[in-house]
């Protein structure tokens, strides 16, 4: 097996007061809503977007709320139900770490559903918005997973693999940056393509184009992704991350056929 390219160790914080400060992780949360929130400002002023400017100060309040409770709250429960239920006071710690995409994209999602119903408006109006600059947010996410060396990839022998700190030694895939490129750059690219073709005209395509993408994405990188070592692969099947993956890719494939059909 090859030596593979040593990472050095980064400080996981930007700030840090004594274990307590700014992380890299949380700057890419705040990075991606406020890139995202100064991208839908500019879609608000057309003049027939449904979503004017008054109204996304209070949809980021929204979606702020669901991402960082359903994040946290996926976790507890997808992840670590156990340590949890024996101390329930750590679900608080959130300075530790410890958030799940797919639960705060729950979480997001019902933030965006109740949005919607106060504004009297389409639910998917409000999350093809969304869908639409999320990748940022995914992207800086999976970069600020690379620089805290977490999440990373199985052995392997390719010429780029790489040894992170605080592992075994072992090289191993960069899958991070894997995720950075697919479910970031990759699946950025297509929300621009889709913006030029008018996509948001059509309600849920972008929002279908989010799920499955990311779904598909996330479940291929997860074979060379190294699985949570209290989980493994469940049933001797698949990751956790690839079981909540399915449910994703179903529903933005069911979401692209009823609007295509309508």
């Amino acid at each position: 097996m090859t030596a593979g390219i040593i990472l050095p160790e980064f400080d996981p914080f930007l700030i840090n007061f004594g274990g307590f400060g700014i992380r890299w992780y949380a700057l890419a949360y705040i990075g991606g809503l406020l890139v995202g929130y100064w991208l839908l400002r500019r879609e608000a002023r057309l003049p027939h977007a449904p979503i004017k400017i008054i109204g996304l100060d209070s949809l980021l309040s929204y979606v702020l709320f669901g991402v960082i409770l359903g994040g946290r709250l996926g976790f507890v429960i997808f992840y670590s139900p156990g340590h949890y239920l024996a101390n329930p006071l750590d679900i608080l710690k959130v300075w530790q770490g410890g958030m799940s995409f797919h639960g705060g994209l729950l979480g997001v999602s019902i933030a965006m559903w109740l949005f919607a119903r106060h504004q009297k408006i389409d639910v998917f109006l409000v999350s093809d918005r969304v869908a639409m600059v999320t990748p940022i947010g995914l992207f800086l996410g999976r970069i600020s997973n690379f620089i805290n060396a977490e999440l990373y990839g199985r052995p392997t022998d390719l010429p780029w693999a790489m040894v992170f700190p605080y592992s075994d030694g072992l090289a191993r895939h960069p899958s991070q940056l894997y995720e950075a490129g697919l479910e970031g750059l990759g699946l950025g690219l297509v929300m621009i393509f889709g913006f030029r073709r008018g996509w948001l005209s059509h309600p849920g395509r972008m929002t279908a184009a989010l799920l499955t993408g990311y779904g598909a994405a996330r479940f291929f990188i997860e074979f060379v992704r190294e699985p949570d070592a209290h989980l493994g692969t469940l049933f001797g099947l698949a990751t956790m991350g690839q079981f909540l993956c399915l449910p994703m890719i179903a529903g933005g494939l069911w979401i692209w056929w009823g609007q295509k059909k309508s």
